[in-house]
């Protein structure tokens, strides 16, 4: 398998490198520091498998891995990242990769995630499994303490809490932003909160409170 490595930083490219460098079974086509260089790479050498980091200068690993899917739908993608927060995961796996591990990996579990992307699967570190789970099967009944909200403005609720901005709410519920921020301004006004910071700090409080 043609591998192409993509992190901002030498060391770990060359610790990735390393591990890499004792499979028989793959070999390292190329390394890249940016999303910009990471699709040039692709083009020129339309590797198997890309492993990519999210946060990076110029152009993050997620706008790479989306345009590099668009255009190269062959070559599978597994982020290594340090950030396992819910919007990092869950913006990341949109683009169409198909694993995710943290980047504190030992070398068994980096290279079967590499073997598992490569055949098609989709793998993930387990607090990284866990975190997509809760997402998956309740991310919005957390919200039931707020019972002066309808379904839908509980629904904003949850992703205010999670730091999303009007945009990125539309992008999760089909809305326009205009009707997002509507949306937003009945929340805010149900729950007489200030703003988005005392709104989430307000669902912060309901969760330790619930515990």
């Amino acid at each position: 398998m043609k591998i192409l490595i993509v992190d901002d930083h030498p060391m770990y490219r060359k610790g990735v490198r390393t591990i890499l460098e004792t499979a028989d079974d793959m070999e390292v086509a190329g390394e890249a520091t940016n999303g910009l260089e990471a699709i040039s790479l692709c083009d020129q050498i339309l590797p198997d498998v890309m492993l990519i980091d999210i946060r990076m200068p110029g152009m993050n690993g997620v706008e790479a891995a989306k345009r590099i899917k668009e255009k190269h739908p062959a070559v599978q993608i597994l982020f290594l990242s340090m950030h396992h927060d819910d919007l990092s995961v869950i913006t990341a796996m949109k683009t169409g990769a198909r694993g995710y591990i943290l980047k504190d990996a030992d070398k068994e579990e980096i290279l079967r995630a590499i073997r598992a992307v490569a055949a098609g699967e989709a793998i993930f570190s387990r607090d990284v499994a866990t975190r997509m789970i809760d997402y998956a099967t309740k991310p919005f009944s957390q919200m039931d303490s707020f019972t002066s909200l309808t379904a839908r403005e509980k629904e904003v609720l949850f992703y205010i809490s999670k730091g999303y901005s009007n945009v990125q709410i539309g992008g999760e519920m089909g809305l326009s932003a205009k009707t997002v921020s509507n949306y937003v301004a009945l929340v805010l006004n149900k729950l007489h909160a200030a703003d988005r910071n005392e709104a989430a700090r307000m669902v912060e409080k309901m969760k330790n409170d619930t515990m």
